[in-house]
């Protein structure tokens, strides 16, 4: 009961409210009909692996097959999926366990010879401790504690590790689709619903239509390796792949792991490798999900994208419309949206990477509203709506900077230099920086409704009304709130409060007046 192409090995919740196991063809079939709600045992920074997998597995078989769309039945999956590997009639690619080691399993390599059997030494007794998530603190998120774990909880451990990692130590590389070994893997895409049947049919049929694009611009192969872990593989630097090797939407596997048995329970065992699976591209392999860096640092390298900052309002705005980065396809409308006139919604996904181990795995869902949408599959429509936007932020950063300095006035007693700071304490400015950190989570909160809200707007007069009256009435007004919030919470002598509050306060109202003047002119009347 172990080949996921046959045997119900994948809890699902559906949405009668219904709970069953199921095979792969099954979860295609099923996804393409929008009936499943959850996958249980699913953690939250396995989604866009599992949501990847699917979308790239899917794609490649019915291309592979000749099929125009996703079909919606399992036993037409089950025949393009196993088209996949006709050279294995007995379907051990997908199979869990193989005790054959020259044999391929599912996202396990097979190795050359029996005698490989010695490099499989580390024994791995559950699946969070095969995950790639390692955080800095146990305390974070306890490893190695799945100790009753179920074969769907095994596999979307295996297909996180093998598609996800990074570099973790000599001899176990990471892989080829992130810039660098302390990269990330981030994800944008767009899509009508959050829900996995329509997010993931949706992605299926925009690689179907990118397809031909990645392969112009990739040095990738149509007819090359799709299913990396069909290929032996005994972690040699001679076995290297090459990217002209591949087809545009290849699952690769990173580590040489195998699944087994042992007294009656599943457990697996892994070995080191001499050199990474795939030769180092330096990230850039048409990843359908993630900004690529159009310029690159002085190493050469292309920046990574998702850092500590997780997805903040400046942070998508670059991965959605800076000039520095090289939108991927799946954040473009695909034919079918081109014209659409509904709601979208952009998913954007990441596990922030650092040298060690994770810093958190990061979501964030924003609507998006037609015009929006639109503007996402043009250059010059990007562009005016991130012109838009980072003007938008350089205006926060001005509220930002003053609400700073007054909050630092006040906690120096009155005094306007920040640099003030007396017996070790805390400074002005550190005592501040919580609280400005506070204004920006208010403002990030409505930022890209309040932002498309402007871009919608006819004309540059009604723009700038729009504007004014946001910077005004919103990041003006919570500025205000979050100073005297500041005020009645940090610590100042009774003698000098007074003093110190109307230090601030008129410190805030004439920077405000002085650099943002323009907000608050009234129109001409007739």
């Amino acid at each position: 009961m172990n080949n996921i192409l046959e045997d119900p090995i994948v809890r699902i919740s559906t949405a009668n409210g219904s709970h069953r196991c199921v095979s792969l063809p099954e979860i295609y079939a099923a996804l393409m009909q929008d009936k499943i709600d959850a996958f249980p045992a699913l953690r939250p920074h396995q989604r866009h692996a599992w949501h990847a997998f699917l979308v790239q597995l899917g794609a490649m078989a019915i291309h592979r097959a000749g099929l125009n769309e996703p079909p919606d039945d399992a036993e037409e999956w089950q025949r393009i999926l196993r088209g996949l590997t006709p050279e294995f009639p007995d379907d051990e690619p997908w199979h869990l366990i193989v005790e054959d080691i020259t044999k391929p399993a599912f996202m396990q390599p097979q190795a050359s010879s029996v005698d490989r059997q010695k490099d499989y030494r580390n024994r791995v007794e559950t699946p969070d401790e095969l995950d790639m998530l390692v955080t800095s603190k146990n305390h974070d998120l306890k490893s190695a504690v799945a100790v009753v774990a179920n074969a769907d909880d095994w596999l979307f451990a295996l297909i996180t590790l093998q598609t996800m990692e990074g570099y973790s130590g000599r001899g176990n590389y990471g892989i080829s689709r992130m810039p660098s070994g302390y990269g990330n893997r981030p994800a944008f895409s767009i899509t009508s619903s959050e829900r996995y049947g329509l997010h993931i049919k949706r992605d299926v049929e925009g690689l179907l239509e990118h397809r031909q694009s990645i392969l112009i611009e990739y040095p990738m192969s149509d007819a090359g390796i799709g299913l990396v872990w069909i290929v032996p593989w005994d972690g040699t630097k001679a076995e290297a792949l090459l990217p002209s090797d591949l087809e545009p939407y290849y699952i690769e596997v990173c580590r040489r792991i195998r699944l087994q048995y042992r007294a009656g329970e599943l457990k697996a065992t892994r070995a080191n490798s001499d050199f990474k699976r795939i030769v180092d591209v330096k990230g850039l392999t048409g990843d359908p999900w993630a900004p690529i860096g159009k310029i690159p640092n002085q190493k050469g390298t292309p920046p990574t994208f998702l850092g500590p900052r997780k997805f903040g309002y400046a942070r998508i705005v670059d991965g959605l419309t800076s000039p520095d980065w090289e939108q991927p396809v799946l954040l473009r409308p695909i034919r079918s949206e081109r014209k659409s006139l509904s709601t979208m919604q952009l998913v954007a996904r990441g596990m922030v990477r650092g040298e060690g181990g994770t810093q958190g795995y990061h979501e964030r869902i924003v609507p998006l509203k037609p015009k929006a949408t639109r503007a996402l599959g043009r250059a010059e429509g990007a562009q005016e709506l991130g012109d838009i936007a980072r003007d938008r932020i350089a205006q926060i950063g001005i509220i930002q900077s003053i609400l700073r300095h007054a909050i630092a006035t006040f906690a120096a007693h009155g005094n306007s230099d920040p640099k003030i700071h007396r017996n070790g304490n805390p400074s002005p400015n550190d005592l501040a920086r919580p609280w400005v950190v506070q204004l920006d989570a208010i403002v990030d909160s409505s930022f890209f409704e309040d932002l498309q809200i402007e871009f919608e707007a006819d004309g540059n007069d009604e723009r700038q009304h729009i504007r004014n009256e946001w910077l005004r009435d919103s990041v003006i007004a919570e500025a205000n709130t979050v100073l005297r919030s500041a005020q009645n919470s940090l610590p100042c002598p009774a003698n000098q409060r007074y003093r110190s509050i109307a230090a601030a306060t008129v410190l805030f109202k004439r920077r405000i007046d002085k650099e943002l003047s323009f907000v608050f002119d009234k129109p001409e009347e007739d």
